[in-house]
């Protein structure tokens, strides 16, 4: 058995994750390749929420990967990969002030149940530490909960 029969099929996607105390950085993080016919992978978002503590992040300006504690990671931003509006979704505009200062300012775009489809409910429901929001400059924005400071609906929810 040769070395490549034992690794594990990734691939790589360029993000800036935001991390304390360091600030922004920007690499590529691993994703998994699903097994349906080997062309879906993963998305950010699965790896930030799953349960491991660490990720991985090639950082090309360093020429060497990085292990990154969770915790510390206060955002992760990319290119949204698909188009906001979901048949189905339900759409909440949002923004969200940062312990650091900064305010984000998005839509969220989820499958949410009629009864638990307010903002208050999507935070505090939402599974993993990460909860993701579109902003308007086109990129997935993959917010630890840790650091919002505060959080506020900008426009009444729509059903897609």
């Amino acid at each position: 058995m040769s070395i490549d029969e034992l690794r594990i099929p990734k691939t790589q996607k360029t993000v800036t994750m935001w991390v304390h105390p360091e600030g922004p950085v920007v690499g590529s993080v691993f994703l998994s390749i699903h097994a349906k016919g080997g062309m879906e992978s993963e998305t950010p978002a699965e790896v930030l929420n799953d349960a491991a503590p660490f990720l991985v992040l090639y950082r090309e300006d360093l020429g060497e990967p990085r292990f990154y504690n969770k915790r510390s990671i206060v955002r992760v931003q990319h290119p949204a990969d698909r188009p906001h509006a979901e048949s189905g979704a339900v759409e909440i505009g949002c923004q969200l002030h940062m312990m650091d200062g900064s305010l984000l300012r998005g839509t969220i775009v989820e499958f949410l149940t009629p009864e638990h489809s307010r903002l208050f409910d999507y935070i505090n429901n939402v599974s993993g530490a990460f909860v993701r929001i579109y902003t308007d400059d086109g990129h997935e924005c993959l917010v630890n909960k840790a650091y919002i400071v505060q959080f506020s609906e900008t426009s009444t929810s729509t059903q897609r």
